[in-house]
C-alpha cells in the first residue's frame, strides 16, 4: 500500500482546482425579463402606444386623420403624413409640438420631429 505524501495531496488539490468548472450565480428574474423584453422589442410597442396618444393630444383634431406617429430614434419622432400640404403646415408648428410632446411623454426625451410623406394605411 502506497503512502500519501504532502506533495501528492497538493498535486491533487491543484488538479481539482484546474478541472473545477466555475458555476456562476443565478441572475435575478427582473434583469432577465428586462433583457428579454428589450431584445424582443416589447418595450418599444408600449412606448409607441404612449407616444401615439401623446401625439394625438398635442396635435389636436385638425390633422389627426392625416398623420401617423412612428418610432423615436435618438430623440427624433418620425411622423408620416399623407400629403406635402400637411407636412408644410406641421413644419410651421413644429417647435410647439416638440414642447408639448416633451411635457406629455418625458420618458421618450423627444427633442425633434421628422416629417415624411407616405401612405398611412
Amino acid at each position: 500500500m502506497k503512502r500519501v505524501t504532502d506533495k501528492d495531496e497538493e498535486y491533487l488539490a491543484q488538479d481539482y482546482r484546474r478541472r473545477r468548472v466555475p458555476v456562476h450565480p443565478a441572475k435575478a428574474i427582473g434583469s432577465v425579463m428586462g433583457q428579454l423584453l428589450a431584445k424582443k422589442g416589447y418595450g418599444q410597442v408600449q412606448a409607441a402606444k404612449s407616444c401615439e396618444s401623446a401625439w394625438q393630444e398635442a396635435l389636436g383634431s385638425r390633422f389627426q386623420k392625416d398623420t401617423r406617429c412612428g418610432s423615436v430614434r435618438r430623440g427624433i419622432l418620425e411622423v408620416t403624413v399623407n400629403s406635402s400640404l400637411v407636412l408644410q403646415e406641421l413644419t410651421f408648428i413644429k417647435t410647439q409640438l416638440v414642447k408639448q410632446l416633451a411635457t406629455l411623454v418625458p420618458e421618450q426625451k423627444i427633442t425633434g420631429l421628422k416629417f415624411k410623406v407616405g401612405n398611412l394605411s
